[in-house]
Order: structure tokens, then sequence, then C-alpha cells
């Protein structure tokens, strides 16, 4: 789990992508079991169910922290929220739990101990469940797929095949983190038209997407900018410095498999290691790795913020004056 109210970020929701990608695509969908119908944005319970029946699972795509699951007919878009994950089982290992993989970005402070695993059963035969166990994907190879979720803060929605990117939450994300597609030009114009702190800004996910608390931090610390410095006051190379600072850090983080700061796991039951490599989240009093001043900890924008005083000091410039280049 990613500790305190954490999100889970654009490494964690790729990490689960690449994990469901190896478990359930080919498979064809048996039956929908959904115990908790808040969960199912669009269309009626009913009728989410309905159309499942059948489709097969061609892909498992990702869109900032948006999983998008591509199904013959139809695209389903999932967004875990604070404490979504997907939980999978084997045929065979149905009944066992500890046999069970998961895909599990956030699961909060309860351990699965005192999840109550258990069995319900329908006119179809026995499943195991926990309290948190809301929608059930059953297979017709005998394994499932179940979407667990303590505060039930996740959404699903079934729609249109093809039309995932005109989602509504979709439609207002920012490029993803790519060389490509999250271009420097681009950047700075999104930098210089704001006066917000750069830390919010970042986290409004419309400059770029997938950055959530834990790697804002990072790369503000990599590029060696503070937190509350206003975004149109950076220069072109602090602009420069932290886009690079962005992509690296998100691309170490994703080839890590994200971060473990409990006990995150992801869809095939293994911990992601970026935790090894952070520098300032969570080292609040350790000392800075760069010049060996002690972490400071404080609240920007009402989120928990790490940062190096000394290497990342609050500088204090006049606003920068964003010019059109003419025709």
């Amino acid at each position: 789990m990613l500790g305190g109210n954490q999100m889970p970020e654009l490494p964690e929701v790729e990490t689960v992508r690449r994990g469901l990608s190896q478990l359930v695509v080919g498979k064809t969908i048996k039956r929908v079991v959904v115990r908790w119908p808040r969960i199912i944005e669009s269309p009626e319970v009913s009728v989410f169910c309905q159309e499942l029946v059948g489709q097969v699972i061609e892909a498992v795509n990702r869109r900032g922290k948006y999983l998008i699951f591509q199904l013959t007919d139809y695209d389903m878009v999932s967004h875990l929220r604070m404490e979504g994950k997907y939980e999978y089982f084997a045929q065979e290992s149905l009944g066992e739990s500890s046999q069970a993989q998961v895909s599990e970005p956030y699961s909060g402070s309860i351990s699965p101990e005192a999840l109550g695993e258990y069995f319900e059963q329908d006119e179809l035969g026995a499943f195991p469940v926990t309290k948190h166990t809301h929608v059930l994907f059953f297979f017709t190879d005998g394994s499932q797929l179940q979407y667990r979720d303590v505060r039930k803060f996740g959404r699903m929605a079934l729609i249109p095949k093809g039309t995932a990117k005109e989602y509504k939450g979709i439609t207002r994300l920012g490029p993803e983190p790519l060389p490509e597609e999250f271009t420097l030009a681009d950047f700075k114009v999104g930098l210089l038209k704001s006066h917000k702190a750069i830390k919010p800004l970042l986290l409004d996910q419309r400059l770029v997407t997938g950055l959530g608390n834990i790697y804002v931090d990072e790369a503000l610390w990599q590029a060696k900018i503070h937190p509350e410095q206003p975004s149109n006051t950076l220069t072109d190379g602090e602009i420069a410095t932290l886009r690079l600072a962005i992509l690296d850090v998100l691309q170490r983080a994703v080839s890590a498999g994200g971060t473990t700061i409990r006990t995150y796991l992801n869809a095939l039951g293994e911990a992601g290691k970026f935790q090894l490599s952070l520098n300032v989240y969570g080292q609040t009093g350790k000392p800075c790795p760069r010049c060996g001043t002690p972490i400071e900890k404080i609240k920007v924008a009402q989120r928990g913020t790490h940062f190096c005083p000394t290497c990342q000091k609050l500088r204090q410039r006049k606003a920068r004056i964003l010019r059109k280049v003419g025709k």
C-alpha cells in the first residue's frame, strides 16, 4: 500500500496493467456478479452484467491512472481511486486464498487476515469473497477476477468500443510522460500560464498525467525546485531539468514495479521495489542524499510534502510573462 491516503500513481497502475495483461487477456467472461452497485458508474448494473457475458478481454490498456479493458464489443474503464485492487483466482486455486494472485496498489491499513475471506453461494455455485469484494468476473475456463475496494471509491464504466479516449475523466488528462508526448515547449507554456505553486500544478494531471504525491516530491527534489515555487517564476533551465526529472523518475519507478511503502503487490503477487530509490518521500529527518541536510516535511495544498531545505530553496522572483511568437 502507498501509505496514508495515497492514491495509486502511474507506475503502480501500469504495473497492475502489465500483470492483468498476463493473467486475463484472451479469457471469455461467463458471468458477472456486482455486490456493491455504486461501483458501476454506467450503464445500469443489470445491463452491465448482461452485456459483459460472452465478451473476450482482448487487451488491458492504460491512460493516466485509468485502466481500459478492451473487450469484443466494448471498452470497460476502471479507476482504482484510493484503495481499489484486482485479485485473480486461477481455477485450481479457488478456495485457497493463499494462492490468489493480487493486484494491490493500495489496500489501506487492513491486513489480509482482517479482510475476513469466506465463501458465498448463489444458484450457480460458491465463490470466495470478502466484505470488500464488490465485483466478480467469472471466466469460461473456471478462473475469476475480483475487484476489491475497502473504501468503495473505485468506479467502472462500460462504454462503446473505441471510445475510452472520450470518457469524461480521460478527456481532461494531459500527455503521457513519454518524451515524444510530453514536450518541453508545451510544458513551458503550461507552467508560465499559471501562478500556482509547482507541486499542486503537477498534481492537477493536465500538464502531464500520472504524477501523484510520491513522484512529484521525488521529481522536484531531483530538479532542485522548492514545491511551493510559483510555476510562472521557473527559469528555462529549471523547466527543462524538471521535465527530464519527471520522465526519469516515472520511468525508473515503472521499471521497478512501483513503490511499496508498506505492502504493495502487483497483479502477479510481486512487490514493487522503487521505495529502495526514494530520496525524499517518507524520509523526514534523514540526511539528504545530495547535501546531508535533514529532509523536512510540510503541507502544500493540503498534501504532505517532503523536500530538502538546502537543495530546494524557495526563490523570490518576479513572474515571467509568456510571450507569443509572431507568425
